[in-house]
């Protein structure tokens, strides 16, 4: 019940490429290369992932066969590593044939060649064996001819393949972007109940989603959760009443019915959750005129804070766009909680922003506040809500835009939770600061025309999600 739900694994392709009129004439070569490649397969091997190590590929015939065991191994990612020369015509039919994004590695063996050592060997053959050990970079830019030509999009990582801690924070950045980009591919996205009446911004294309993210919009019923929570048992009510004492700081005006009520919503919404394999969900439903689904709704705050910080984000207001910002942020391990602006504060140079819940309580600062609420923020009924602060710190935000020609884009700024004084009326809420100030920030992230809620994680993965982005061919707006 607290446990984060665990993502799919990823899959990733890696082929070095090489020449085979090289190996009768340069003694150890091809061993060597293969080494390099065996020392990258290692390095990819990161928690979660899966490498696909076809060897190195060094004739046509092996690239077009590597395509298609590429295709059958059903990657989500190819690193390309570039070991020394060899033709394009080693590389195409792999990438082609594969279709899926492709990462060039020009990794050179050492900081520099030794050319004392080199030019004392003596031996023209020797020399130029030595030579082809360290000439990665010489095929780069035919590959990358041939790439464009072929309109095959490809990113491209350069460096070192030992000490070099900047080459390998791009390739960690990399697989990250992917293993996030193959979440969202395998994610279910439950939509309930209906948008929020009169807020034109969030109303969205959920084809459009499907077609930008992939995975699958799951619709259902308010009323199958208003069913379940007939459902749960009265000691299952009671154990989550213990737990939300553990996970939140529950205030002492909070009444003991409404935890119940609330605990017996979060039972029925963990078992909804399951009952369709959900990764993330947003809805909104006022439930008038009919006491069981108000009383669902109205009580939900708690449950869908829990689920968020377990990896499943729940987003109010059904806006669908900031769920998958929020899924996201949460695939980073950034948090991602639902926010929007509250005020300015011109005197501290402060934008203060939250939401009535849920909230993202694995990055709360402290622990969350649970308190009463005797109107639920304009909705129907009355219920109990969350009060926290994001930690303070670095953070970004993310927003999920719909341009005004039918694509999706990526909107996104870095900036610093930061300590004060909050509107204590039972909201997340925390002040931030932006290295372009309050002023400048708010007009250049309402530019772009973004609905008003957004995902904020903390951290800082701005270039994170410029990666993701390129591997969704997807465009990426960066504020600060």
């Amino acid at each position: 019940m607290t446990e984060r739900i665990a993502p799919p694994g990823l899959r990733i392709g890696l082929f070095g490429i090489g020449l085979d009129a090289y190996w009768p004439q340069f003694d150890g070569l091809k061993e060597r290369l293969e080494g390099y490649l065996a020392r990258v397969a290692g390095k990819l091997a990161l928690p979660g992932v899966e490498v696909v190590n076809l060897g190195l590929i060094d004739t046509p015939e092996k690239a077009l066969e590597a395509g298609h065991a590429f295709r059958r191994a059903d990657v989500d990612l190819i690193f390309l590593h570039v070991t020394t020369y060899a033709l394009s015509s080693t590389v195409l039919p792999v990438v082609r044939r594969a279709k899926v994004p492709v990462i060039i590695l020009n990794l050179a063996p050492e900081a520099a060649i030794d050319y004392a050592t080199f030019n004392r060997l003596g031996d023209r053959t020797k020399m130029t064996g030595e030579w082809l050990a360290y000439c990665a970079a010489c095929p780069v830019p035919e590959i990358a001819n041939v790439f464009n030509r072929a309109r095959i999009p490809f990113h491209q990582v350069t460096g070192m393949l030992d000490d070099d801690p900047e080459c390998w924070r791009e390739v960690e950045e990399w697989v990250g972007a992917a293993r996030v980009a193959h979440a969202m591919e395998h994610n279910r996205m439950g939509v309930m109940g209906h948008y929020y009446g009169g807020m034109l911004d969030i109303y969205s294309d959920l084809t459009q989603q499907c077609a930008g993210f992939g995975g699958h919009v799951e619709i259902i019923e308010v009323d199958e959760l208003a069913a379940l929570r007939t459902e749960v048992p009265d000691a299952d009510v009671q154990a989550r009443v213990e737990h939300f004492g553990k996970a939140f700081d529950v205030q002492a005006d909070c009444p003991p019915a409404e935890l119940e009520r609330a605990a017996r919503t979060s039972v029925a919404l963990d078992r909804l959750v399951e009952r369709h394999a959900l990764g993330s969900m947003a809805y909104f439903y006022s439930g008038t005129g009919n006491p069981a689904n108000e009383d669902a709704v109205s009580s939900i705050i708690l449950g869908t804070s829990l689920l968020t910080a377990r990896g499943v984000p729940v987003a109010g207001e059904m806006e669908i766009k900031n769920v998958q910002a929020m899924k996201i942020m949460d695939g980073f391990g950034a948090g991602g909680s639902f926010t929007e602006y509250y005020a300015m504060d011109f005197r501290d140079d402060v934008v203060l922003m939250g939401h009535d819940g849920p909230g993202h309580i694995a990055i709360a600062q402290g622990k969350t506040k649970v308190r009463p609420l005797q109107v639920y923020h304009g909705k129907v009924g009355r219920g109990l809500s969350v009060e926290m602060s994001v930690k303070h710190g670095p953070v970004t935000l993310l927003s999920v835009v719909q341009t005004v020609d039918g694509r999706l884009k990526l909107l996104v700024a870095e900036g610093e939770s930061v300590p004060g004084p909050i509107l204590e009326i039972g909201n997340t809420n925390s002040r931030y600061r932006f290295s372009i100030g309050a002023r400048r920030f708010v007009e250049a992230w309402n530019v772009h025309g973004p609905a008003h809620h957004c995902a904020v994680g903390v951290g800082r993965i701005a270039g994170k999600i410029e990666k993701l982005g390129k591997l969704l061919q997807m465009e990426v707006a960066r504020v600060c």
